[in-house]
């Protein structure tokens, strides 16, 4: 029972960067962000939603194996991957919320470093868990891209 609510809870953590993030991006969709100019790779607007919810459930999963793994000294991993999480939803304020695409493209770069840090304290600790951010590295890698298109098209 106890790895059930632990494992439910690393979930609900990482979900609420989502939803903190949906507060400021949700009503920004069909306005501020319907006027950019945007890639031609941009995914359809409906991808982004059901994405992230997957990528912050294999999130919270890696925590959860961290967590449980017998090893010691995982106070960097908990370190890294809060910060991670603290700057992902940083990114989200910066570009939804304020509106400003440059500053979130330095955002999100940090966030990119934040997450191979996250992953290179996990390693020692769980390959399963370090392997489960692996699909969050490649899409904030790509939300980079777009990022960085979007702020040379506008």
């Amino acid at each position: 029972m106890k790895k059930s609510i632990q494992l439910i809870g690393t979930i609900v953590l990482c979900q609420l960067a989502g939803i903190i993030g949906a507060l400021f991006t949700t009503s920004q969709i069909e306005g501020w962000y319907a006027l950019l100019d945007k890639p031609f790779f941009q995914p359809p607007s409906w991808v982004f939603g059901p994405v992230w919810t997957v990528l912050y459930t294999m999130m919270g999963i890696a925590l959860f194996l961290i967590i449980q793994s017998p090893t010691s000294g995982k106070s960097k991993v908990y370190i890294s991957f809060g910060m991670q999480l603290v700057v992902n939803t940083l990114w989200t304020l910066v570009f939804f919320g304020a509106h400003q695409v440059g500053t979130a493209l330095a955002v999100i770069i940090v966030l990119l470093a934040s997450i191979v840090w996250t992953m290179w304290e996990m390693r020692s600790h769980s390959t399963i868990a370090m392997w489960l951010m692996a699909p969050y590295l490649s899409w904030v890698l790509f939300a980079s891209v777009l990022n960085a298109a979007v702020f040379v098209l506008n």
